[in-house]
């Protein structure tokens, strides 16, 4: 499968925030583009972090929890993003849906960088993995994902 990346699509694109785009955005991310593939849906995922800079040191450019259940499921890599991205100003502006992981982490980071935004997004509920195990929130996100795609196929 070619890489693609949102700017390859004309259809509708969904934004999917966290705090480093390292790991549950990315994940999200890959997961909505397998599905909406899979369906022929007309929409692509694409995915910021609030704040990147906390995994600038990290050895790898997606988390490992994220490479081996993507793996697992035989779900291409190149699916996500290269690496993690900062969330600018324009891809608000160019997502038609958008969803932050966590409201209990994101929405103040978006109040700071985004205040004007930080009302107008979707807060998902998904603990970073200081608070839940990888093995656990990455099936419910998993489901989450399953559910935007359904909505938006019945559009």
């Amino acid at each position: 499968m070619p890489s693609r990346t949102s700017a390859d699509y004309k259809e509708t694109l969904v934004l999917f925030i966290c705090t480093g785009n390292f790991y549950r955005s990315r994940h999200a991310e890959a997961i909505f583009n397998w599905h909406a593939l899979e369906k022929g849906l007309s929409a692509r995922a694409f995915s910021r972090g609030l704040l990147t800079s906390i995994v600038a040191d990290e050895p790898t450019l997606i988390s490992t929890d994220t490479h081996e259940r993507l793996t697992t499921l035989g779900i291409p890599l190149e699916l996500t993003g290269r690496a993690p991205v900062q969330l600018q100003l324009k891809d608000l502006k160019k997502a038609h849906h958008i969803v932050a992981l966590k409201k209990d982490e994101h929405y103040e980071m978006m109040q700071s960088s985004h205040p004007e935004w930080a009302d107008k997004i979707n807060y998902w509920h998904f603990h970073d993995i200081d608070f839940e195990e990888p093995h656990t929130v990455l099936p419910k996100i998993e489901d989450e994902v399953r559910n935007l795609v359904e909505k938006l196929t019945k559009r």
